[in-house]
């Protein structure tokens, strides 16, 4: 049974996510399209650089052709915040990308994007996996890509690089970045985010160097996601070769991770924090905040500074945009890396939210290191972390019992202010801390997270969880 979660459906590549599914899934977009009277738009199609996404996403064209479906295809390699502007930027009903995002190398699916270029919902979502799961392989008919392209029913317009690049060069204070000139060594993590931000970086005249750009299907053997552990290598050449900043995304150029110049990681809570403020403080842009559960509470003390609002909703991108367009919130992220900000697209958007952030370091003429340091001074320390666990099959019933039927609480020995029980299992305490326990929707993991003014507070209330359930 195929199955859409967080991000999308994503399997192991040669066990679940082979052509006979992919063709299916292929066929479940049709029929959806043609139930909502929604053939009349092309559907756009992208795919990052993992092992078989070019000859998938050709795959699913064939299918949409197949079906009286016009397509536009990328003809290299796109990040996602690509295909979901030119959902947005065009009016289109459907936008494709072929990714596993973050995942580890095995692993590739599929993304697919409603009206607005926005991701989609659950009715959609839950409509679409019953549409394929009932697709016989009989029901299947493509035409040849190639066909499809000499009959017009497959187009690859040259636009819509341009139109992407040339929307966040508008949204840009581009002379501030010009006159301090940053020097920045960029790592696109072997994946698809590469070409944008280059002509993005060179355009606001920065000096840039790439590492990592080159198409390996192993990302190099290690996760294609902007963590501390993965950007190691970034961090060390920051500080050797006198960087002024380092800037990765993650396989799909969906997701952010900052090297700041003393090689310190600027992990995506402080770079929501950082962008929250300077677009409030220095831009003056007024209007709340968004954020996941698992995402830090900093926003929630600054919202309250700025006299706005901080609103909390589940884990899943969607939820922030939908949360972000109905407010008209000033961002919108998540502590795995993923944030937007108001304005350009309705999903993750490291490629602006990168530039942006070159914009706020050139504007504030102080380090990320530094400016952090200040909002510290302000609003209070605030340190995550995260446990990845993994479990036998059976013991995810047990623990989920045990959480959200039984809802049995450990004794973490602090005041206890609110518990969650909306995605997960979410603890807040009196002092603003928490603890939150989740199973992952693309992964088989249980996500353990936990926030207090230090590390190692942190990480006794992780222990605490981690004992009373047993991993």
């Amino acid at each position: 049974m195929i199955r859409f979660g967080t991000g999308g459906w994503r399997a192991i590549i040669g066990d679940d996510f082979i052509r006979a599914n992919i063709v299916k899934v292929a066929t479940g977009i049709a029929k959806l399209a043609r139930e909502n009277n929604k053939t009349d738009k092309p559907i756009c199609i992208g795919y990052d650089r993992r092992f078989l996404s070019e000859q998938a996403a050709k795959w699913v064209a064939e299918v949409l052709c197949a079906n009286g479906i016009k397509v536009w295809f990328m003809k290299r390699s796109s990040p996602t915040p690509l295909v979901m502007f030119t959902g947005k930027h065009n009016a289109l009903h459907y936008g494709v990308e072929i990714t596993a995002s973050h995942n580890p190398a095995a692993y590739n699916g599929i993304k697919i994007f409603i009206h607005d270029g926005r991701d989609a919902d659950v009715a959609t979502t839950e409509r679409l996996e019953e549409l394929i799961n009932a697709t016989s392989d009989e029901e299947v008919v493509t035409l040849g890509f190639d066909d499809a392209v000499a009959s017009g029913m497959i187009e690859f317009p040259k636009f819509l690089f341009n139109d992407f690049i040339d929307s966040i060069i508008s949204r840009l204070d581009m002379s501030i970045i010009r006159a301090k000139g940053p020097r920045i060594l960029f790592n696109p993590m072997h994946g698809s985010g590469t070409y944008p931000l280059m002509v993005l970086m060179y355009t606001a005249r920065c000096t840039v160097d790439l590492m990592n750009a080159n198409k390996d299907a192993f990302f190099g053997g290690s996760l294609p996601a902007p963590t501390k552990e993965t950007l190691a290598d970034l961090a060390h050449r920051v500080v050797a070769e006198g960087y002024d900043l380092g800037i990765a995304v993650d396989g799909d150029g969906d997701r952010l991770g900052i090297i700041d110049r003393d090689g310190s990681y600027i992990n995506a809570n402080q770079i929501l924090a950082m962008l929250y403020y300077y677009l409030h403080e220095y831009r003056g842009w007024h209007g709340p905040v968004v954020r996941n559960l698992a995402t830090t509470h900093m926003l929630d003390m600054m919202a309250k500074d700025f006299g706005e609002e901080c609103y909390e909703v589940p884990v899943g991108f969607k939820w922030i945009s939908s949360k972000l367009d109905q407010t008209d919130a000033v961002l919108g992220g998540e502590s795995s890396g993923g944030l937007t900000v108001r304005g350009h697209i309705y999903g993750k958007d490291s490629v602006y939210a990168a530039m942006l952030f070159v914009e706020m370091i050139s504007a504030i003429d102080k380090s990320p290191t530094e400016f952090w340091q200040e909002l510290t001074e302000k609003y209070g320390s605030f340190e995550m972390v995260e446990d990845n666990l993994r479990f036998a099959p059976a013991e995810k019933a047990r623990i989920n019992h045990l959480l959200m039927v039984e809802k049995k609480v450990p004794d973490f020995g602090k005041e206890i202010a609110k518990l969650d029980y909306q995605d997960g299992f979410k603890v807040t305490f009196a002092d603003n801390s928490f603890v939150i326990c989740r199973f992952s929707g693309t992964e088989p993991l249980l996500r353990v997270f936990a926030e207090s003014t230090t590390a190692q507070d942190a990480r006794k209330l992780i222990d605490c969880m981690k004992e009373f359930i047993g991993i």
